[in-house]
C-alpha cells in the first residue's frame, strides 16, 4: 500500500515539475509560476495538515522551523526553473533527485552514529554510481554557453535540494534528541511537534519568491503562468498529501524504501515527458545507472535484511 501511495505521489509531483516547464514555454516566467505555486500548495497544506488533522497547537519553534525551511525550498525551486530555461528537463530533475543520496554522509559527518547515523559501503556505492551517472548522462549535451550555464544552475540546484534535505533530517534529529550533548539547540518542545511546519515552509516561499518576482518584473502574472501555477500547485499539494500517507501507512521495512522510491519515480516520469513532449534525447542506461545508484544508496539496507 505504502508503495503504490508513494508511487503515486511521484506521479503527481512529475505532473507539478512539467507545469512549470509548460508555464516558461507559454512565455511566462518561472518567477510568477512559483510565486502562484507555491501560494496554493500553502493553502493544500493548510487544508492537509491542521484543518484535515483538526490539530491546531502552535509552535513558535516548529513555525521558525517552517520559515527557514521555506528558504531552502524557494531557492532550490528557482535554481531548478532557471535549469529548465537552460537545459533538458528529464536530465534537469534527474540531477536535483539524486541528491537524495547525499544527506546521509553530510549527517554522518555532523553527528554520526550517536544521533544513529551511520555510513554504510552500501551509502558509498550508491554515492559513486550517481555521480559517474551524472557525468555520463550530461558528457552527451552539445557544447555551448548554454550547457554551460545549465551545469551551473543545476549544480545549484543540487546543492540547494542536498541543504534542504538535510535541514529536513536536522529538524527530525531536534525533535528526538533536544541539546543532546550540546550539539543541538533547545528549546520547550511540547508542542513542537504540530501540524503548521510545512505550511509554515511554502508561506516563507510564497513571501520569498513573491519579492523576487514584484521586484524583477514588474507585471501583472500572464495567463499561462496563473493556469500552470494553480494546476502545478495543486499537482504539489496533492503529492505531498500521498506522500504523507506512504509514511503513515507504511512498516519499518517499507519506510527504508518509500522515500528512494519516490526520488526514482519522479526521474523516470520526468524523462519519459521529456522524452515525449520535448523529444529530449535520454541516456537510458545513465539514468539506469543512476537510479539504481540512488536505490542502493538511499535504503536502509540494514532494517531490509534484519
Amino acid at each position: 500500500m505504502a508503495i503504490v501511495l508513494m508511487l503515486v505521489a511521484a506521479l503527481f509531483i512529475a505532473g507539478s515539475n512539467l507545469f512549470l516547464r509548460k508555464s516558461i514555454d507559454g512565455g511566462g516566467s518561472f518567477r510568477a509560476y512559483l510565486m502562484i505555486q507555491f501560494f496554493i500548495v500553502f493553502l493544500v497544506m493548510v487544508l492537509l495538515n491542521p484543518v484535515r488533522t483538526g490539530q491546531y497547537a502552535w509552535s513558535d519553534c516548529m513555525a521558525g522551523f517552517g520559515l527557514t525551511g521555506g528558504i531552502f525550498a524557494a531557492g532550490l525551486m528557482a535554481f531548478i526553473g532557471k535549469s529548465l530555461e537552460q537545459g533538458p528537463p528529464g536530465l534537469t530533475f534527474a540531477a536535483v533527485n539524486s541528491a537524495t543520496v547525499m544527506p546521509t554522509i553530510v549527517m554522518v559527518l555532523l553527528f554520526g552514529a550517536a544521533f544513529g547515523y551511520e555510513y554504510t559501503l552500501w551509502n558509498g556505492v550508491g554515492s559513486i554510481l550517481v555521480v559517474m551517472a551524472l557525468v555520463w548522462a550530461g558528457w552527451g549535451l552539445p557544447q555551448s554557453e548554454k550547457k554551460h550555464r545549465w551545469v551551473m544552475f543545476v549544480t545549484a540546484a543540487f546543492l540547494m535540494h542536498l541543504a534542504f534535505l538535510c535541514f529536513l533530517q536536522w529538524r527530525a534529529l531536534f525533535v528526538n534528541f533536544p541539546g543532546a550533548n550540546g550539539l543541538l539547540l533547545s528549546f520547550d518542545l511540547d508542542d513542537a511537534v504540530n501540524q503548521w511546519f510545512m505550511p509554515m515552509v511554502f508561506l516563507s516561499a510564497t513571501f520569498i519568491q513573491t519579492v523576487i518576482y514584484v521586484s524583477g518584473e514588474k507585471r501583472l502574472p500572464k495567463k499561462a503562468e496563473v493556469q500552470y501555477g494553480i494546476l502545478g500547485g495543486i499537482a504539489n499539494g496533492v503529492g505531498t498529501f500521498f506522500m504523507i500517507w506512504a509514511t503513515e501507512v507504511s512498516t519499518p521495512l517499507l519506510h527504508a524504501m518509500i522515500f528512494p522510491i519516490l526520488a526514482v519515480g519522479i526521474i523516470v516520469l520526468c524523462n519519459i515527458w521529456g522524452k515525449w513532449l520535448y523529444k529530449e534525447k535520454v541516456n537510458w542506461l545513465a539514468n539506469a545507472v543512476a537510479l539504481l545508484g540512488i536505490l542502493i544508496g538511499s535504503v536502509n539496507w540494514g532494517v531490509i535484511f534484519k
